[in-house]
């Protein structure tokens, strides 16, 4: 049986605040995701698809994602 933390993986990001400063619209706009602010970080939750092509956004806009 899979762990489920791979699937949590691939079903969210996990980033400090200030990750998504300047972005927030054109990122909110482009993604179909929740966003819920967790103690000083922003969980984005979505779908596996989703949360790759979030994921290569952010990436090519600078902000590094684990």
């Amino acid at each position: 049986m899979p762990d489920s933390s791979s699937f949590r993986d691939s079903t969210q990001i996990v980033l400090p605040r200030h990750a998504l400063d300047g972005l927030g619209d054109r990122f909110h706009d482009r993604f179909t995701v929740t966003v819920v602010e967790d103690d000083g970080y922003y969980r984005i939750i979505g779908s596996p698809v989703e949360i790759k092509a979030a994921s290569d956004f952010l990436a090519r806009n600078g902000v590094a994602v684990a």
